[in-house]
């Protein structure tokens, strides 16, 4: 058991299912650090909780370590110490919902909340073997969440398993239930990616009996751009006022990470845009009744970036932590679900070669 895995441990009476939340999320009676200095400095008792979960049973086991502020894919955190990977202690345990994972990974959780603005409920999982789920945008509130980018923080489980998630996903959404609904025919999206996770997509997309088409979005370069300046520009109008008035309680990676979004803040508009014309361009390829579906890769690039032998789950983390991010992008992950569901999200991932620090 790490003591780097909570910022807070609690350890509330009940029999219902043991709950990790992720300390950028408010739990009523206890302050959001949000694995930062800057804020645990100032932080006062936070008035409600996220959601129902304790009316609906949970027992909340302690508030999770993160990445400092959930800006980065790798869980370093100078302050509270960086979650250790239950799978080897050498390796990154992702971010930036580091502790969320790592505490369901090891046992110590049945369910933790994680937030996920470019793949942070799902990094986590993928780099200690457990699941999450990336909710829509808007599902869930984001109220008494602070905040990186607003226009794509959500919140989302993670669990051992599928079942786990649901059990996730009816204390976050009371009420919540499986639609009886399953794809026939599945669109398959191909990025540059390493030839051993390609063919496991395959195999697992083969297993299920779907018809699978492969898919073609000559957008994907000339309009996906965009994510990633919307992303940047609003993480520094987030936190800019703790790089500005607390600049030594925040990690020079993490100051160096908000910075870049000042600079991204004058492509703002043409990024909006580019946006929107990416909606549009996906609404009108995945119109009909169909699945689109692409994996993060552990080997692809952003759009306008090469590709690189990038390997997520087996590389140590940069020191600095952020400085591996690129700007925001890395690999890409569309997911539409039916035509009336449809989301594009950045993944972020680690550079090779670098040591973790702890």
């Amino acid at each position: 058991m790490s003591d780097t895995t909570f910022i807070v441990r609690l350890d509330e009476p009940g029999e219902g299912p043991r709950l990790a939340i992720k300390d950028l999320i408010d739990v009523a009676g206890i302050p959001t650090t949000a694995g930062s200095r800057a804020v645990a400095d100032r932080a006062t008792p936070a008035a409600h909780d996220l959601a129902g979960a304790r009316a609906a049973g949970a027992r909340i086991v302690g508030k999770a370590n993160l990445h400092e502020l959930a800006c980065g894919a790798t869980g370093f955190n100078p302050w509270f110490g960086t979650a250790v990977n239950p799978l080897d202690p050498a390796l990154v345990p992702g971010g930036s919902s580091s502790g969320s994972a790592v505490a369901v990974a090891t046992g110590e959780a049945d369910v933790g909340y994680g937030t996920d603005t470019a793949g942070s409920v799902r990094i986590p999982p993928a780099c200690c073997g457990v699941t999450g789920l990336k909710t829509t945008w808007g599902r869930i509130p984001a109220q008494g969440i602070w905040p990186l980018a607003p226009s794509y923080d959500t919140v989302g489980p993670i669990a051992r398993n599928v079942g786990g998630l649901v059990q996730g996903m009816t204390l976050l959404e009371p009420g919540f239930a499986i639609e009886p609904w399953s794809p026939s025919v599945v669109g398959r999206l191909r990025l540059t990616a390493d030839p051993h996770i390609d063919a496991a997509v395959d195999a697992a997309l083969a297993a299920t009996g779907w018809q699978v088409v492969d898919v073609d979005l000559p957008e994907w370069q000339s309009l996906g751009w965009g994510a990633a300046p919307i992303l940047m520009a609003e993480a520094w109008e987030s936190d800019r006022r703790l790089v500005e008035t607390a600049p030594e309680s925040v990690s020079p990676g993490t100051t160096a990470f908000l910075q870049m979004g000042k600079a991204h803040a004058e492509f703002l508009a043409n990024a909006r845009q580019a946006a929107e014309e990416w909606k549009r361009a996906l609404r009108a390829h995945c119109g009909r009744p169909r699945s689109c579906h692409a994996r993060p890769h552990a080997r692809s690039a952003g759009p306008g970036q090469p590709p690189a032998d990038r390997s997520m789950g087996r590389r140590r983390a940069p020191p600095g932590g952020c400085g591996s991010r690129r700007g925001g992008s890395g690999s890409w992950t569309l997911r539409v679900t039916s035509a009336l569901r449809l989301a594009v999200d950045p993944v972020t991932v680690v550079e090779p070669g670098a040591e973790l620090a702890r």
